[in-house]
């Protein structure tokens, strides 16, 4: 991949991050976390797994 293609990818990446970041900030401000853990700890796995892609990719572009 190109330098323009990895950024492309981390601005992508952080979208979802910031997405993923609202949807649990919501869930905890309704109470949903305790209703519905099973989808509350999901959308953790899906964050935690963009933050890790986000930060391999900028790894790579910076050449480590």
């Amino acid at each position: 991949m190109t330098d323009d293609e990895h950024q492309h990818v981390i601005d992508e990446l952080q979208i979802v991050i910031a997405d993923t970041q609202a949807t649990l900030t919501r869930f905890e401000d309704t109470g949903m976390a305790k209703e519905m853990p099973e989808d509350y700890e999901k959308l953790q796995t899906i964050l935690d797994d963009a933050v890790k892609q986000q930060r391999e990719h900028t790894r790579v572009m910076l050449g480590g």
